[in-house]
């Protein structure tokens, strides 16, 4: 791995350890997640690789092979956020710090495998931090445990208003299962594949714009969905408390279907996503129990269509991607990957078709945007294994 060789060049010596965490898809129940619904995801086999040794002086040094200027800072005084690419780990240090006694820091090199936007790099450096922090510290995480510390990183120290479909693909996936997961009260299901279904792969088209979901509008839905709900409440006669928890989980579908006409439009909108997204992750899971992969990416394409319009998220790029995925023969389904702001997008496609899809989707794209030559890019993958399934 590059970030070996990376870590030999800075220390003269080899790293101890390297960690690994997967990227992941969310072929449906985008933007749902934060609102306490229910998601189906893929871990794939690209991710970001962390080699490290541990520092018996507390100290953490990291290096990234993606960002400019090392981070250096001590496990016993994180400080607050700089504004850099290394927030999301001193967020990890500080949410892992509130549980557990650290006395060990470390040295790391950190490497990412594809491009940054949309496959939730963000969760996926948190974890794999995580995981070479507790193996120098001799600390033991279970899956739930891991989740947990990293979504309170993202969350309260870096500030995005993320749910757990990040931090829960990554550890729980297995490869060949699709993750089926309750937001709400974290149980979740690995469907199998079916022996019957059509073979497929996973494609990842980067549209050649990295994001970022600090800065984006990405809060802003996460609020205007929170607002809907909020209004639905009292609209309906319910006891409500603080606007943070108003969850779209907390009201029937009936509720909103009397009330929406009350809603602002963009609330209404944020609504008419998570209620109809809830209901095709519900079909989605049971159509990949079938086998039946058809219907899971038709399924896909009406989230990605929901997510532009009801969402209102993607940039003209984005939006442009997608809809040539639409027309492109031996493309199963695919939508957004990720909050939708710049970044890519993914697809479930026929194997055997993968040298015309990549061709004709990649010529169609850059006739649009002929600027965007030299940073587009096709990426075909596999599902994978995630932190707890790893060997």
């Amino acid at each position: 791995m590059l970030c070996e060789e990376k870590f030999y060049e800075i220390y003269s010596r080899g790293a101890d350890g390297l960690s690994f965490s997967p990227y992941r898809i969310c072929p449906i129940g985008a933007h749902s997640d934060h609102n306490l619904g229910k998601i189906t995801g893929l871990a794939i086999d690209k991710g970001i690789h962390f080699a490290f040794r541990p520092k018996q002086n507390g100290v953490i040094e990291l290096v990234s092979l993606q960002f400019p200027k090392r981070a250096q800072w001590h496990i016993k005084e994180v400080g607050d956020k700089t504004g850099d690419w290394a927030d999301y780990l001193r967020g990890a240090t500080w949410a892992f710090s509130k549980e557990y006694q650290l006395n060990v820091g470390l040295c790391g090199v950190i490497e990412g495998s594809l491009p940054i936007g949309g496959l939730s790099s963000s969760a996926a450096v948190i974890l794999a931090f995580l995981d070479a922090l507790s193996k120098v510290n001799g600390i033991k995480l279970d899956s739930q445990k891991m989740i947990d510390i990293a979504f309170d990183a993202e969350k309260n120290y870096v500030g995005v208003n993320v749910g757990t479909l990040d931090q829960s693909c990554e550890v729980l996936c297995k490869r060949d299962h699709l993750l089926y997961l309750d937001c709400r009260d974290n149980r979740y299901e690995l469907i199998p594949t079916n022996p019957a279904m059509k073979p497929y792969r996973i494609a990842i088209f980067f549209s050649g714009l990295e994001h970022s979901l600090v800065g984006s509008k990405y809060n802003m839905r996460v609020d205007e969905l929170r607002a809907g709900v909020y209004a639905l409440q009292a609209f309906a006669g319910f006891e409500y408390s603080k606007f943070n928890q108003a969850n779209a989980r907390d009201v029937s579908f009936h509720v909103y279907q009397k009330y929406r006409d009350r809603l602002p439009l963009p609330w209404a909108k944020r609504c008419e996503h998570w209620y109809t997204e809830y209901e095709r992750v519900e079909a989605g899971a049971e159509a990949w129990r079938q086998g039946d992969i058809e219907t899971y990416g038709r399924l896909s394409f009406e989230s990605g269509w929901s997510s532009i319009h009801n969402w209102e998220s993607g940039a003209p790029e984005q939006i442009r991607l997608y809809e040539i995925m639409r027309e492109t023969d031996g493309i199963y389904g695919g939508r957004f990957s990720g909050a939708g702001f710049k970044g890519c997008c993914m697809a479930l496609i026929d194997p055997e078709k993968t040298d015309v899809i990549a061709e004709s989707v990649a010529r169609k794209y850059l006739t649009a945007f002929p600027e965007l030559r030299g940073k587009y890019s096709f990426h075909l993958c596999q599902s994978a294994d995630g932190i707890a399934n790893q060997k």
